[in-house]
């Protein structure tokens, strides 16, 4: 477990606390916006916002007998009233306040989420600045391709990050709204100002026009941004986990003091926290198409989609937060081996110079096929007689002649391969620390 991860951050949240004291604040801004509209005493809405009450205790023996959470919430809450009970859920159905209260907490949930979520971009970003000049293999295929900086790999991810950040908070902007507009949506009780009124107090928008709930595409949208988000990172995890493989050997996870890698194994020295990551991407995933399975509803409301978003909802939002916690942690101590980096770099003896020296021989005036042909016969020599593509090149009259011994010395110089990191990272937004 990474040791900086505290679970009450994010369950707080999702606590049954923080949900009735979100039904409550709900269900006292309605009462303020029906008493600003006329429609409650004022002095019976001081009284209620300042003696209203919940007992959870209550709440759940009223439960078992109404099998009805709201109605429960609502007679316990009245018994801290008296006669100003009246006026507490006047006009409201259980879903104005279930959907604007999730909305809230939504909010909260995201914020978190985004908070990890930056952190992890900002890791990127500083690997990025700090490897400009680190050289490293890029594979395509899985196979040895051509040279480039390390930095562009933890550039791609800073910016991976960045636009998974940016879906999150336009789809929580889409999410994060309110209705109070009745049992079916037609604000038959009280017009629609005191719904703009109640939330607008609590600082979101408002769903219009509505049904008998605020539409699930938009929580879909939203659990698809997460699952995206989820994504990215085990992206990230996999590449990772394969640089670390023993075979490659380029970086490693981070290793604390006194951790064990295998009970039987004592060498071991697994990626145990990018496979915890990559394994919670796949239930996000999941549970992104049970969000979208809630979208179609019986006529203006049934109450399919409730059982489904008590686990999906929390679920995603802890996932996916934890997962940013545990890729922060690992990229802010990760391992990197830059000298097994050069050694895997010219593991091929040089193939990886091969489009090179083509391009250098083109710029000599070499047609494309000639030049084309003879680079992979010499990389095919090469392979077979176990010598190095500049030697087998040097060997090669009309190459040496072509390009002499400076230019085919410069065909195997690395540096050609890193020289635009320094713009790359700048037109992204990375400088130099």
């Amino acid at each position: 477990m990474i040791a900086r991860y505290t679970l009450p951050e994010m369950a707080e949240v999702w606590s049954e606390k923080r949900k009735l004291d979100t039904w409550l604040a709900v269900e006292l801004a309605i009462v303020d916006a029906l008493a600003a509209e006329g429609r409650v005493p004022g002095d019976a809405a001081k009284r209620i916002r300042e003696h209203a009450r919940y007992d959870a205790r209550r709440m759940r023996e009223l439960e078992e007998v109404t099998k009805h959470d709201v109605l429960s919430f609502v007679e316990t809450v009245g018994e801290s009233l008296g006669e100003d009970s009246a006026y507490f859920h006047m006009g409201v159905t259980s879903s104005d306040v279930l959907d604007t209260a999730l909305a809230l907490v939504i909010e909260d949930a995201t914020q978190l989420v985004i908070g990890e979520l930056t952190k992890v971009r900002l890791e990127a970003g500083r690997l990025a600045d700090r490897h400009r000049e680190t050289l490293t293999i890029g594979r395509t295929h899985g196979m040895h391709a051509e040279p480039m900086s390390l930095a562009l790999k933890f550039a791609v991810w800073y910016n991976d990050i960045g636009r998974a950040v940016a879906r999150i908070e336009r789809a929580r902007d889409g999410v994060c709204v309110g209705k109070i507009s009745g049992a079916v949506g037609n604000y038959s009780h009280f017009p629609p100002e005191i719904e703009e009124r109640a939330l607008g107090s609590l600082g979101i928008g408002y769903e219009r026009p509505a049904t008998q709930v605020v539409q699930r595409d938009r929580h879909a949208d939203y659990l698809c941004s997460l699952a995206l988000a989820a994504c990215i990172m085990e992206k990230v995890s996999v590449e990772l986990r394969h640089l670390q493989r023993t075979e490659v050997g380029e970086v490693e996870e981070p290793f604390t003091k006194g951790q064990k890698g295998s009970s039987s194994m004592p060498h071991k020295r697994n990626p145990v926290t990018l496979e915890r990551v990559t394994g919670l991407s796949r239930l996000v995933r999941a549970n992104a198409l049970a969000a979208m399975e809630n979208v179609a509803l019986w006529h203006e409301r049934d109450i399919s989609h409730s059982s489904v978003e008590r686990v999906i909802l929390p679920d995603s939002t802890i996932a996916v937060h934890y997962m940013a916690v545990c890729l922060a942690e690992i990229l802010g101590g990760l391992k990197i081996n830059s000298q097994r980096m050069l050694k895997n770099t010219d593991i091929t003896g040089g193939m990886v110079y091969s489009q090179r020296l083509m391009l250098c021989l083109l710029e000599a005036g070499w047609k494309r096929r000639p030049a084309y042909e003879r680079v992979q016969r010499l990389a095919q020599d090469a392979y077979a007689e176990g010598r190095s593509l500049k030697d087998q090149a040097s060997m090669d009259r009309e190459v040496v002649e072509a390009l002499g011994d400076d230019g085919l010395d410069a065909v195997f110089d690395p540096t050609y391969y890193t020289k635009h990191t320094d713009r790359i990272l700048r037109d992204i937004g990375i400088g130099s620390c």
